[in-house]
């Protein structure tokens, strides 16, 4: 089961699609030019528990990485997979 993840900076979020359903968000803010909080994330319950939140917010740190971005993880999911995943 992949995800097509798409960004809009606009609205400050990842939006994961399946089938090109819609399921799921990672949304953040960028509080500092170089910081991005990330501070929600959402599954639609139907797609829990199968890994794919952590699919999301790994392409959401990806990106953030990618772009020189500090980290924040405001989101309760965020830390528990950045805990998970130190490095």
């Amino acid at each position: 089961m992949s995800l097509d993840i798409q960004h809009d900076e606009e609205y400050q979020q990842f939006t994961a699609f399946l089938n090109n359903e819609e399921i799921g968000e990672l949304a953040y803010a960028t509080p500092e030019p170089d910081i991005m909080d990330f501070q929600h994330t959402f599954i639609e319950k139907e797609y829990r528990g199968k890994g794919l939140a952590d699919e999301l917010i790994k392409h959401g740190l990806d990106y953030a990485a990618e772009n020189g971005f500090q980290v924040r993880a405001t989101c309760k999911a965020v830390a528990s997979y950045l805990e998970r995943n130190p490095g």
